[in-house]
């Protein structure tokens, strides 16, 4: 899609200068085509809470593409956790060092690219919006699918309807949901934080970081440490399926309040490969759900909601299609059962959330299709 010339250059001059003043900064400011968009987007749904802007910003760099592009637009703009209040030099410094370049090559090169990308996602999303029957593109959320963030989606379980969210954005932005299951390895070693997998983002959301951006605490990690002392795993591999409970860390901000990691994946010997079978994801998701029985009334208020990934459809090579079959499978039979749980999807695609909306229409996931003798 062309884009228009005169929208894009002054989109990225305003970008310029909200990276310059920081997300706290903005009132009073004159941003007038930042303000027009997010109000030409903000009409094609509801809209979330947050100021305006800042839900558009979110928007256009949550459809970056996953890993150094989409991160270092993150701190550059303050939209990564804990980085709203930083001054623009701390986070043109931690942008630069997703690229491991200097600051000065980063303020040439790299951030006028970023800022660029997302000037013309701004454009597409603002256009999206505006044309006819437009739904505002991924701005807000949007009640009974859509092309918005969070899709409500109901469907049959047991004879009763059941609602579940399903959200399309990254894992990290995620708000109020209870408890977010992560992906693991049969190990519970977690990636390095500037990767771009789920576990990696929970990882890096849950740090918490100074006011000029050293790390203070790495929760995640540390938990896992001590879950496997605890448990007697310390230097060697879990069952598959096995589920190891943390804290949120700084998510907590974002009312996120326990993180469950799953331990799908298992290493191939001498390679960087790993495998991961349907039926360990069945078993995760089951042990999860127990988990979050056992732990609901021991934290106040209780537990309630719980948020899936389509374990496995990663790097551990499932379709979307098997991975949710997988997972759903286990949250069946646990709604057949009459489970009350708020259940939640976090998808990072369209196609991805069109797979887990099937179940509505009574499309059974590739998991169930098949012989069942």
């Amino acid at each position: 899609m062309a884009l228009p010339l005169s929208d894009y250059t002054s989109l990225l001059a305003e970008l310029k200068e909200v990276r310059r003043a920081g997300l706290i900064r903005l009132r009073g400011r004159a941003l007038p085509g930042l303000e027009a968009a997010a109000t030409t987007v903000a009409s094609g749904g509801a809209r979330p809470p947050g100021a305006p802007i800042e839900v558009l910003l979110r928007s256009a760099v949550a459809r970056l593409d996953a890993g150094t592009l989409r991160t270092a637009a993150e701190y550059t703009l303050g939209l990564a956790q804990g980085t709203r209040d930083w001054p623009a030099s701390s986070r043109r410094a931690r942008a630069a060092s997703v690229y491991g370049v200097s600051v000065e090559r980063f303020r040439k090169d790299q951030e006028v690219m970023v800022l660029g990308q997302v000037a013309e996602h701004i454009v597409r999303l603002t256009a999206d919006a505006a044309a006819p029957g437009g739904s505002g593109g991924p701005a807000g959320p949007v009640d009974g699918g859509g092309a918005g963030t969070h899709r409500s989606v109901e469907v049959r379980a047991a004879g009763r309807t059941v609602g579940l969210t399903v959200h399309v954005h990254p894992v990290d932005l995620l708000r109020d949901v209870d408890v977010v299951v992560s992906p693991s390895n049969v190990h519970f070693a977690l990636p390095e934080a500037y990767k771009s997998s789920i576990a990696a983002s929970l990882r890096r959301a849950a740090a918490v970081h100074g006011m000029t951006g050293e790390l203070l605490a790495d929760p995640l990690p540390a938990e896992l440490l001590e879950w496997a002392e605890q448990h007697g795993t310390s230097g060697r591999a879990v069952r598959p399926g096995t589920v190891a409970a943390t804290g949120a860390g700084a998510l907590a901000a974002q009312g996120v309040r326990r993180i469950y990691h799953a331990a799908i994946a298992v290493p191939r010997a001498g390679t960087n490969d790993y495998d991961v079978l349907p039926a360990d994801v069945t078993r995760a998701v089951s042990r999860a759900l127990a988990l979050l029985a056992e732990e609901c009334d021991r934290h106040v208020p209780p537990l309630t909601s719980v948020c899936f990934p389509l374990l496995g459809s990663g790097r551990g090579g499932l379709s979307y299609e098997v991975s949710l079959g997988a997972v759903w499978a286990a949250v069946e039979a646990e709604l057949a059962r009459g489970a009350r749980w708020d259940v939640h999807f976090v998808v990072r695609t369209p196609q991805a959330a069109a797979v887990v909306e099937r179940i509505a229409a009574g499309i059974r996931p590739a998991h169930d299709q098949g012989p069942t003798g």
